[in-house]
């Protein structure tokens, strides 16, 4: 016997969430979702959740369990007791609907932010039924080797569970969030599109892949292995090889290359600095309160720090590594 709290809220009726304890045997290779259904079907017809194909494909059944999110259909129940109980609410980052059911119109919308879409110079040849005919309609095709680069965020199923413990999704909701950006690499990537340096420039805006914190809970949720950071850490990656260094993001990646490879430690003075830039006036100007607060809480790095051994040996492996890479 096993307890469900579920967390339950009807904007039409509740002035607050709540929670709501079900009992009930859970069936031998039973998923959440089966829990879920056994519970709407035989104890309480009033429980809301979204459920589509139950395969682990269309990701509409993501809910959060035990805190964090999982697709219900591909969770097994039994692997999710905790003495005796499962919590189940919806998921975070989200307006709540009704129950485990979330308003997915923003997550949606920044898809359409990275147009997820091939962009090409090259018209069609019109179709044809005529079976060899030259003049037929034919595939874009691509190599194995450049399909690889696309392959893990093209199977992506847009579940949102990546978004629902996105710390930058959840201290700015203008963030793109890690499944955009994740899709808006499957085309930055993808050898058939035409407008890369385009799509790298607008994603390297405000909101957009230097907003992301490197928290980890994206790689840690995604239930397809599409891993997001990866993909945003490959989108940082191509935008500084592609020049595209005129954002506070870039410039702390360079500032903090620099300071490694000219003293072999990081110089967290001069690193806020590079990383708004020395020509931006107003923007080094609203460092100083930050600054003045560091330094009466005794938070301010050393002006001189003290010696560390074998710093030469760290600028000798950056050097060389950096000519591996080059």
């Amino acid at each position: 016997m096993v307890i469900f709290s579920i967390r339950r809220f009807n904007p039409e009726k509740d002035r607050a969430p709540y929670y709501k304890d079900y009992e009930m045997n859970v069936p031998e290779g039973a998923t959440v979702l089966d829990c879920l259904n056994l519970i709407k079907w035989t104890q309480d017809g009033t429980l809301t959740h979204r459920m589509s194909c139950r395969s682990a494909i269309c990701g509409s059944c993501a809910v959060k369990v035990n805190g964090h999110p999982k697709l219900a259909c591909k969770t097994q129940a039994v692997d999710e007791i905790i003495n005796g109980r499962m919590k189940i609410e919806p998921l975070g980052n989200a307006k709540v609907l009704k129950d485990l059911v979330v308003d997915l119109e923003p997550f949606f919308s920044k898809f359409q932010k990275v147009k997820p879409w091939l962009v090409t110079d090259e018209i069609p040849p019109t179709p044809t039924l005529i079976k060899g005919d030259e003049g037929g309609f034919k595939e874009r095709r691509q190599s194995s080797e450049d399909f690889h680069r696309i392959d893990a965020a093209s199977t992506c199923i847009m579940c949102a569970s990546c978004c629902s413990d996105c710390n930058s999704w959840a201290s700015n909701e203008n963030f793109l969030g890690p499944a955009a950006l994740a899709k808006a690499q499957r085309f930055v990537d993808d050898s058939r599109d035409k407008v890369a340096l385009e799509r790298v420039i607008n994603l390297s805006k405000a909101d957009g892949i230097w907003d992301c914190t490197h928290c980890g809970e994206c790689v840690e949720r995604c239930p397809t292995e599409v891993k997001p950071m990866d993909r945003i850490v490959s989108l940082r990656t191509t935008a500084l090889k592609m020049g595209i260094a005129n954002n506070n993001g870039a410039r702390h990646v360079e500032g903090f290359v620099d300071s490694i490879r000219s003293s072999g430690r990081l110089n967290e003075n001069i690193i806020p600095v590079k990383s708004m830039g020395i020509f931006n006036i107003p923007g080094l100007l609203s460092l100083i309160p930050v600054g003045i607060r560091m330094f009466l809480r005794g938070k301010n790095p050393p002006i001189i720090h003290k010696h560390i051994d074998d710093m030469d040996d760290v600028k000798r492996i950056f050097k060389r590594f950096g000519k591996q890479k080059g």
